[in-house]
């Protein structure tokens, strides 16, 4: 089957885009549409790099987290073929296999690790980004869990972790003896024809990557040498281009198939897309997950979807089995590190894409949160002025200086309750790696906090000095 390109526009979907590119500051994305067996519609926006041209169907993105459905693909595609059981222990497959908890380690099953049940805590998953890529990366990852305290019983409660994925990827490796890049290759891109997806970012930028961008301040800074965690390839660092992935969604959207290819039995991708286990933030729901995708429904329409951020790209992608539809949309452009803000972003997309109207937007302020950061420093500045000026007038007039300890307690203590707290709070950023989570994801947010908690702690000590100077002043 040869896709093609149709140039008729679909203007609702155009108009949502484009109003999201703009609110955004996003510099350049590609979208594709498919219908029953058809790529019906592309288009890019935008610019693929500064300077350069708009993207093609054919331009390679980082897709993120949409690679959690290969990674649950290739595993089904073992289950059927009888090399791994969904409900086997994670330890028949890893015997050396362990986490903390010697009865967690032999409690998480295969089917944990794909429904994001197994217990592993979030921020562990989140973390691992900003570690190293070396060649065993992905089983080095793997072994270091084994101080690692789950937070839940496995198969009691859904805990979003990038490490229930790189574990399967793993799985993947030991029960087919390749390497996790070459099984998608051999048994998901070539029979999907999706020429232009890559494992490595080396070969992708042969082949025309996108520039990716991260946002400082809301403005996207192009980010051409980030550091990639090959460890976390199963969990979230596959490439692809629009096209490629329409070829993904068209088997999705038919049971399996492509073309004369098939990928995975009809039941099998219905498994994939059933959504086991209720994902809540709070009290808000985000849908029902499944193996790599989120089952929601829109006005009564099923919509099954999953979005992926890497620093420098965001991806979404969606199919609406009911009207035999589906789109992915890829940016080169990080959503402010905030995966919420993506998902938020791709469910009106898939809302356009059903013809329904988009769900009213709950994150739209974040740009201009983000745009106010600086305002942090500038107003700890002003007040540090302020306070040396306040001074300066208790010198020349003794009159003006608080009397009684209490007036000096509250004059002393108080202040150092927003000082302290952002200078602990980057020692805990620190200490815990998150600092270098936020490095990666939003460097503009962790700019200020580093100059912020450094200032508020020179200046909590600076300030503190100066009062008791001046109250010994008022005694002598």
């Amino acid at each position: 089957m040869n896709p093609t390109t149709h140039n008729t526009p679909n203007d609702a979907l155009d108009a949502y885009v484009d109003g999201q590119m703009q609110h955004l500051n996003i510099p350049g994305a590609s979208l594709a549409v498919v219908e029953g067996d058809t790529i019906t519609y592309h288009r890019g926006y935008g610019l693929a790099r500064p300077g350069g041209e708009t993207s093609g169907p054919q331009t390679p993105f980082f897709i993120g987290s949409l690679t959690k459905s290969f990674t649950a693909l290739a595993v089904m595609q073992l289950v059927e073929r009888g090399l791994v059981e969904l409900d086997a222990p994670v330890q028949r497959y890893l015997p050396w296999f362990r986490v903390a908890d010697p009865e967690a380690s032999a409690a998480m099953t295969v089917h944990h690790l794909l429904n994001q049940t197994s217990g592993l805590p979030t921020m562990a998953g989140e973390l691992i980004l900003a570690e190293d890529d070396s060649p065993d990366a992905l089983e080095r990852g793997v072994r270091g869990l084994a101080t690692l305290k789950v937070t839940r019983p496995p198969g009691s409660t859904f805990q979003y972790c990038n490490l229930n994925y790189n574990i399967l990827g793993l799985i993947v490796e030991v029960t087919t003896g390749e390497s996790y890049a070459d099984y998608v290759k051999h048994y998901i891109l070539e029979p999907l024809g999706m020429s232009h997806t890559y494992t490595s970012k080396a070969v992708a930028q042969g082949d025309g990557l996108a520039l990716g961008h991260r946002q400082w301040f809301g403005n996207p800074v192009p980010a051409p040498d980030l550091p990639i965690p090959g460890g976390s390839l199963p969990s979230g660092q596959l490439i692809s281009c629009a096209e490629d992935m329409a070829h993904y969604l068209i088997a999705h959207l038919n049971g399996g198939r492509y073309g004369d290819a098939r990928i995975l039995s009809g039941a099998g991708i219905d498994e994939m897309h059933r959504g086991a286990v209720d994902w809540l933030v709070g009290d808000a729901s985000m849908g029902r997950y499944g193996m790599g995708w989120v089952e929601c429904d829109i006005d009564h329409t099923k919509i099954f979807s999953h979005a992926g951020n890497v620093p420098d790209f965001v991806a979404f992608m969606a199919i609406v089995p009911e009207r035999k539809r589906g789109l992915v949309l890829l940016f080169n452009s990080g959503a402010y590190g905030l995966p919420p803000l993506t998902e938020e972003v791709g469910t009106g997309a898939a809302a356009v894409l059903a013809g329904l109207q988009p769900p009213p937007p709950k994150l739209g302020f974040v740009p201009s949160v983000f745009r106010l950061l600086p305002l942090l420093p500038l107003l700890q500045v002003v007040t540090a002025i302020a306070t040396v000026g306040t001074l300066r007038r208790w010198s020349r007039d003794g009159a003006l200086r608080p009397a009684g300890a209490r007036s000096w307690a509250r004059h002393i203590l108080l202040p150092l309750i927003p000082n302290l707290s952002l200078a602990g709070g980057l020692a805990y950023l620190k200490s815990s790696g998150m600092l270098a989570f936020l490095r990666l994801f939003m460097p503009d947010l962790a700019w200020i906090l580093r100059v912020s908690g450094v200032f508020a702690g020179a200046w909590a000590v600076l300030r503190t000095g100066l009062l008791l100077q001046s109250r010994r002043d008022r005694k002598s």
